[in-house]
């Protein structure tokens, strides 16, 4: 897994039947996957035409809905278990697990309501609340090494604030700079968690690969989705952003050759990482195309949202859900294809717009049917093994 297996102190005991609430990506992998199927099959079938508008209609309910519930989700239940072993100290279990579930819940059912108000309020309360809930581990085991997830987690309450209060015209701001930016904040998330695990799983699960970690390329990948988020928080839409994200994507294809991806192929469970990387080269170089207006930003958009973050999304889930249920770390028919529908899921709808844009109705139409059925399928897969608890009997 990666993670070390100690205990933390004063954790709670491992739930002789039911363990849902005994540690963050139970609750919130499951709650992630479910709301994915739905959510995609719903806004795909909005799109064409064939259902009415939700409160935040067309793609601002979309967009918000995939990163600041979906994807929010994964990275809040990853970082609960992560960092209960990176600090060696419990993070929220039983009741203040299930409360900020609930609130997770409850922030998605507003935005669908007509309490805008009472909607932005659980959206920014979610990160915030947990981002505290982060703290209070890692601050009292001194891990200063991982704060800065703590300050990505408010930099989404901003995010997300900065969105409502457009959308409710309390400042002059197009709502999309709030999703622009919290999609920098996942895409540096990503890039940091992808450079810690994706060589060291590789090694761990294929033996001989020998993926490496270049201290400068490291630098740079990282630099480069910082320099990222200046230029779109300022805004800047000319050369200096074409420039930006054209030598991202050099560095971040560098980056991915260095772990060895071809020698992954024989390991669904290694390789589904490696194909989700490649594609965050991809989204910079076709947003650096879209700068001109060579492509439509939207492909180059769901490059990263479908292609990177659904497929990684999907490789840590099945990787960390067996890791932490003391499961083997090998994935069966059913996970491998979960990795395929959602990897298609992002083929079609990055490549079928590419070359044949008259085709994007049906192109959002079969991109969501494979991505509900794969993370669907993940939810029926997965439900025995979050719900219940650990094979070898050790808590979480």
């Amino acid at each position: 897994m990666g993670f070390t297996k100690t205990q933390p102190r004063g954790s709670a005991p491992a739930s002789p039947s039911f363990a849902l609430w005994q540690l963050g990506f139970r609750p919130f992998y499951l709650l992630a996957s479910a709301f994915a199927a739905l959510s995609i099959a719903l806004w795909a079938l909005q799109f064409a035409g064939w259902l009415g508008k939700p409160y935040l209609s067309g793609p601002m309910w979309h967009a918000h809905e995939m990163l600041f519930g979906f994807t929010l989700a994964v990275v809040v239940g990853f970082l609960f278990t992560a960092g209960r072993n990176w600090s060696n100290r419990p993070t929220p279990t039983g009741f203040s697990l299930a409360a900020l579930a609930a609130l997770w819940m409850a922030a998605r059912v507003l935005v669908l309501t007509p309490f805008a108000w009472a909607a932005a309020v659980a959206n920014v309360a979610f990160p915030l609340a947990s981002a505290i809930a982060l703290a209070i581990p890692f601050i009292a085991a001194g891990n200063r090494r991982n704060y800065f997830f703590i300050g990505l987690l408010l930099l989404m309450s901003v995010a997300v604030g900065m969105f409502h209060l457009a959308q409710l015209g309390v400042v002059q701001l197009p709502a999309w700079v709030g999703i622009q930016l919290a999609l920098d904040v996942v895409l540096f998330i990503m890039v940091v968690m992808a450079g810690r695990v994706v060589p060291m799983f590789t090694n761990n699960g294929v033996p001989g690969a020998q993926a490496t970690r270049h201290p400068l390329v490291e630098k740079l990948a990282l630099g480069s989705v910082l320099a990222l988020f200046v230029c779109d928080g300022l805004q800047w839409h000319g050369a200096a952003l074409t420039v930006v994200l054209g030598l991202g994507a050099l560095v971040h294809l560098a980056r991915w050759a260095l772990w060895q991806p071809a020698k992954t192929w024989r390991t669904p469970i290694v390789w589904v990482l490696h194909l989700a990387y490649l594609w965050i080269p991809a989204h910079l170089l076709l947003r650096g195309l879209a700068v001109p207006g060579w492509v439509q930003p939207s492909v180059a958009t769901h490059a990263l949202t479908v292609g990177a973050i659904g497929g990684l999304v999907m490789g840590m889930m099945t990787r960390t859900a067996r890791g932490h249920t003391g499961r083997p770390l090998k994935a069966d028919r059913a996970e491998v294809c979960c990795y395929v529908l959602v990897l298609l899921a992002a083929v079609v709808r990055v490549f079928v717009p590419l070359v044949l844009p008259e085709q994007l109705v049906h192109a959002v139409l079969l991109s969501g049917a494979l991505w509900s059925l794969g993370f669907g399928l993940y939810a029926v897969r997965y439900w025995p093994v979050l719900t219940r608890p650990r094979l070898d009997g050790k808590p979480g």
